[in-house]
């Protein structure tokens, strides 16, 4: 999908309250069959941003990394949530090892960290947020690379950079 003003959001956050706030923001326009990749270097934000997003769907537990367990899934009255780390694949072939495939659907929200790690055998993404640290804050660029995600974004609401 051609890049325009409709598909991409971009801006500054100031702080982890506002990182948690563009995760609820988001929230608000998902729903089942979507991918969302998350990219950025370690400690960029992605697992606070998916923190700030189960919590908007209704997640009232602690969020953790799924770093050592790769994938952490929230059953949510709404659709459920599967959350990858796939920062310690070793080879992308440990995607289909592992099955994991199997838990893209209709009724499922898929967040990927590190995607990359998995390299072609994901399937393509409705949206990906990049985060990058930048002084004490984090720049974030949230793109649509699907019909779907364009369609999320176009009724997303996300704070200004001046937030």
């Amino acid at each position: 999908m051609a890049t325009d003003d409709t598909s991409l959001r971009q801006g500054f956050l100031a702080d982890e309250s506002a990182t948690l706030q563009l995760g609820a923001t988001l929230a608000a326009v998902l729903h089942g069959g979507i991918q969302l990749q998350l990219h950025g270097d370690l400690g960029a934000g992605k697992t606070t941003f998916t923190r700030g997003l189960l919590q908007a769907l209704g997640h009232p537990g602690r969020v953790k990394s799924p770093t050592y367990t790769l994938v952490e899934s929230y059953s949510l009255p709404p659709l459920t949530v599967h959350h990858f780390d796939l920062y310690r694949f070793a080879d992308p072939d440990e995607w289909h090892d592992a099955g994991f495939g199997d838990y893209f659907a209709a009724d499922t929200l898929c967040i990927v960290e590190w995607p990359d790690k998995a390299g072609s055998c994901l399937p393509p993404p409705d949206l990906v947020l990049e985060l990058s640290v930048c002084d004490a804050g984090r720049n974030y660029r949230l793109q649509a690379f699907s019909e779907t995600g364009h369609q999320c974004l176009s009724r997303l609401a996300t704070p200004t950079a001046a937030s």
